[in-house]
């Protein structure tokens, strides 16, 4: 049985926890790590009696595995350090704050021959592998433009690691929307050019950007577009993701959990060929069509199981620190192209780590821009 440690327990890791089941006899959690000993001492509660600490190092050598649910700007010196003492881990995303950071991870899991794996549990929630299946059948014609939203009310303390750009990495983009930007690469391919634009107008307890808007055209052509507030006093959409297709509009809603399909009248017979159709279509007349019902939750189990999986058959994630790097470098560019107010050229990633971290330069309110044994 693979013992892993659970490390940092404020907020999401408690989520982390209850996921274990989904591996039950599988994984034992063997301990659990935070600086604060009652957020620790809250998780275990819920656990097999697990070993209990505020430093991660100590726990160690009784563990297999480790799962980092870490302010963003320890990543790297957890990650490495646990990955040096024969651990695999998983790692809560976004990777690092750095490309230089991200890449000594990828060496250093290379080099000791670890599982690295990055936390991106929308890529293993089944209403979303379903989607991306029928993209790839072309179910329903070739895809042209996937949009996502992801409208939410977030606000930290300020005196939180997440209120700091420093700490948190960059803004709104690239804590929350590497997520999402992962699943545009995923679905869509390799982009070709972009432009970013984001605001703390809204949301003033932002440092940077909490509010964003992200476009990209892919080598097929298609387009991919995401906006992300952490503004959001109320919403409609809240999380969904629509793909336009030659065949109709096909939707992944998470309030309901359901992938469906809408088609306006006439469009019933598919078109082999992305073909010119000068048909008008009645507005408000498309059908709508439940194609599957996966329900409501977040179905984080997947992920864990991906990752237990990886572990025992040796083999790579699917979430690996290769492709959560391929996503950050284009986070980054679209930072760099804003605040030289220009579209970003994505043909080429040089993959030539920076300096310094990736944070824009900070915006001001009103304006646009301009933890473990697993």
């Amino acid at each position: 049985m693979l013992r892993m440690a659970l490390v940092g327990c404020g907020g999401m890791a408690k989520s982390h926890a209850q996921r274990f089941a989904a591996v039950k006899g599988r994984v034992s959690i063997a301990a659990v790590v935070d600086t604060d000993l009652s957020r620790a001492l809250a998780v275990a509660k819920h656990l097999d009696q697990p070993q209990v600490s505020t430093d991660y190092k100590t726990v160690l050598d009784g563990v297999d595995a480790v799962l980092l649910v870490l302010p963003h700007h320890l990543h790297h010196v957890v990650a490495k350090t646990c990955m040096e003492a024969g651990k695999h881990v998983l790692l809560e995303k976004p990777m690092a704050n750095s490309e230089s950071e991200c890449l000594d991870l990828i060496a250093t899991a290379k080099r000791m021959k670890r599982t690295l794996m990055i936390a991106y549990p929308m890529r293993y929630h089944p209403m979303v592998v379903k989607f991306k299946q029928l993209l790839d059948e072309k179910a329903y014609g070739q895809v042209f433009q996937v949009s996502i939203w992801t409208e939410q009310f977030t606000r930290y303390p300020a005196d939180h690691w997440a209120s700091s750009a420093s700490t948190l990495g960059g803004g709104q983009l690239f804590s929350h929307g590497c997520h999402y930007i992962d699943l545009l690469l995923w679905m869509l391919g390799r982009p070709t050019q972009g432009c970013h634009v984001g605001t703390n107008f809204g949301t003033p307890w932002m440092e940077l950007e909490g509010t964003s808007h992200i476009y990209l055209k892919f080598e097929s052509g298609a387009l991919g577009y995401h906006f992300g507030t952490w503004g959001a006093r109320g919403t409609k959409l809240r999380y969904a993701i629509h793909a336009h297709c030659t065949g109709g509009m096909l939707e992944a809603d998470f309030a309901t959990g359901q992938i469906v399909l809408y088609r306006d009248r006439g469009t019933d017979v598919l078109p082999t060929e992305c073909e010119i159709d000068h048909r008008e279509f009645d507005a408000g007349k498309s059908t709508r069509t439940v194609l599957h019902d996966f329900g409501t939750g977040k179905h984080t189990d997947k992920e864990i199981l991906h990752f237990v999986d990886c572990i025992e058959q040796g083999r790579q994630p699917d979430t690996n620190g290769e492709s959560a790097l391929a996503g950050l470098r284009v986070i980054w560019k679209l930072y760099e192209a804003e605040r030289a107010g220009v579209v970003a050229d994505l043909h080429e990633l040089d993959g030539k780590p920076r300096r310094k971290g990736v944070v824009p330069a900070p915006v001001g309110a009103g304006t646009t821009n301009e933890n473990l044994r697993i």
